[in-house]
């Protein structure tokens, strides 16, 4: 999908809405049977209704990580690392049609990244994988950006970073 001005702000109402249409609450007779609904049941609604609450959970909270993310994006939020796309494409869920999870390019000038909502304690893990497929693209020059929910870390976390590659803290909010 690509993103741009013009439909990001309808992209983010989509998924909201898909968000909307899902349960939330979820009751079981034991923690073991809640555990089991929550990781093999299919939900039945919303944007992934054949995934489980557990998958769709995982998928929605990236997708809206790339959501706010890009539109941060196209709102100039980042410019002075060099990062002005007029459209970004992306992937939503566990696609891997694409190299990266997003994608851009103007004038001759690439960015390729990755994006992730985690826990804090599974931060470091995600974050040394992402890096490391992000590194791993043989264009040397491309922008890398790494976009993950500003709740994964502390508010003054300061990455240590490659050239021309950058960390970006994500507001995730369901409004």
């Amino acid at each position: 999908m690509e993103l741009n001005r013009e439909n990001i702000d309808d992209e983010i109402k989509e998924h909201l809405r898909y968000l909307s249409e899902m349960d939330s609450c979820v009751s079981a007779d034991s923690p073991f049977q809640l555990l089991k609904k929550i990781k093999r049941e299919p939900i039945g609604k919303g944007r992934y209704f054949n995934c489980t609450l557990f998958e769709a959970a995982n998928r929605i909270m990236t997708d809206l990580v790339i959501l706010y993310g890009v539109k941060d994006l196209l709102e100039g939020k980042h410019t002075d690392k060099g990062i002005d796309f007029d459209t970004y494409t992306v992937e939503f869920g566990t696609n891997n049609k694409n190299a990266h999870d997003i994608t851009a390019e103007k004038d001759g000038k690439k960015l390729i990244g990755e994006a992730f909502n985690v826990a804090e304690s599974f931060f470091n893990d995600k974050r040394y994988r992402s890096l490391k497929k992000l590194r791993a693209n043989p264009d040397k020059e491309a922008i890398k950006i790494l976009l993950y929910n500003s709740d994964a870390v502390h508010y003054n976390y300061k990455p240590k970073t490659n050239e021309n590659e950058y960390h970006i803290k994500v507001n995730v909010k369901a409004e």
